[in-house]
């Protein structure tokens, strides 16, 4: 048995995702099994911190078991030993990140939105091209246990035609004054590239095609429903991004679907995140970890409603609970294992930097329609 090391220059590693989901969650625990399978050989994964808080890059690195850290991007990138770029840093200076990482020779893996633009990431994805490195970009939620279980029925057939669906995210984030922000200041700064649908919607692009198929076009409403806030330093700013963001999206078999996403709402449904599909064999909604479904047989006929008494009807009595293939593997760490298995084995992979594009191209088009109050088709920018 072979082992291959490769070397991860992780940019950013201090942020929240990074620190916990791709470091702790991820990363580490492929260490420390010794590394991650890939036929009769294993691939080792050594880590390369960068941020800019070298104390807490230093304790970070001591919790992880990274190989090194350093303040000084330059100097990472520098290093020959170090062939994979990824980067969790903040939106706005990812394409100047990857750039650098490109322009080095790196191979690259890049949270999302891989890039603020279309225009942009296309930039980026004919420079690894021509390079010959290899690109990918962070899709997570796909795998999470409720998604994979809804995934599971449409890829049995459970659905029938489908007729439509229904995406719901958001909570109420607290705008610093009342309470401590839950979120940090930039995301409401067009200036440090925030706003909900560019936060958000590149995920429900690859989630909703990858159980649905392609979207066609869309037709959205974006607002800001909370338009002061206080920083982390105590200062109030104005917001000038959107926190509100409501979807039409009609499908390329024409089935028609919504996405509701708010950072100014109070939850009153199964989950954080809920995902219905709707078809002629059945429905099912997910959340992010569990799934109920009700199968053609078992709907209920509902004739009608009473204005003047309350019927009682309990219509979650009918659902059922779908039930999980067993133990479920971090998201994160699925994303992580098989961009490794591309980089290390040639290994196919589908969330490369032009799916990283198809995401941001989902948000781009959400906030063209909102300005310009219009459908919008999605062509597929990417190639």
């Amino acid at each position: 048995m072979a082992v291959k090391d490769v070397g991860i220059i992780v940019n950013g590693a201090t942020g929240r995702i990074a620190s916990t989901q791709h470091l702790a969650n991820a990363l580490a625990p492929i260490r420390a099994e010794g590394g991650l399978a890939a036929g009769a050989d294993r691939i080792m994964p050594r880590l390369l911190l960068v941020a800019r808080n070298a104390e807490r890059l230093a304790d970070i690195a001591r919790r992880s078991g990274a190989d090194g850290w350093t303040t000084d991007l330059d100097a990472a990138l520098a290093r020959p030993d170090f062939t994979v770029f990824f980067d969790a840093a903040a939106t706005m200076q990812r394409v100047s990140a990857l750039s650098k990482a490109i322009a080095a020779g790196k191979h690259i893996y890049s949270e999302k939105p891989v890039a603020p633009s279309v225009a942009e990431g296309l930039a980026l994805l004919r420079a690894a091209r021509a390079s010959g490195l290899k690109h990918g970009a962070v899709e997570d939620k796909i795998f999470l246990p409720g998604l994979q279980k809804l995934s599971a029925l449409g890829a049995r057939g459970f659905f029938g035609r489908v007729t439509g669906f229904r995406l719901d995210f958001g909570w109420w984030v607290f705008d610093g004054g009342e309470r401590p922000s839950q979120r940090p200041s930039w995301n409401y700064r067009r200036s440090g590239g925030g706003g909900l649908t560019l936060d958000m919607y590149p995920h429900w692009r690859y989630v909703i095609e990858g159980m649905l198929g392609p979207i066609r076009r869309v037709t959205t409403a974006a607002a800001t429903a909370v338009a002061e806030r206080v920083d982390e330093a105590g200062e109030p700013f104005r917001v000038d991004v959107d926190d509100t963001s409501i979807t039409l999206a009609e499908l390329a078999s024409g089935a028609v679907g919504t996405i509701a996403c708010s950072w100014a709402t109070r939850v009153r449904r199964d989950d954080l995140l809920t995902m219905q599909i709707d078809g002629t064999g059945g429905s099912a909604v997910a959340g992010l970890h569990r799934c109920w479904a009700q199968s053609a047989a078992e709907t209920p006929t509902v004739r009608h409603f009473n204005p003047t008494v309350d019927i009682g009807a309990d219509y979650r009595a009918d659902w059922k609970e779908v039930p999980g293939a067993g133990n479920y593997t971090n998201p994160y760490r699925v994303g992580w294992e098989r961009f490794l298995r591309h980089i290390a084995a040639d290994a196919p992979l589908t969330s490369d930097l032009a799916a990283g594009i198809r995401d941001v191209q989902l948000a781009e088009a959400c906030y063209r329609s909102a300005a310009e109050g219009k459908w919008i088709a999605l062509d597929d920018a990417a190639g």
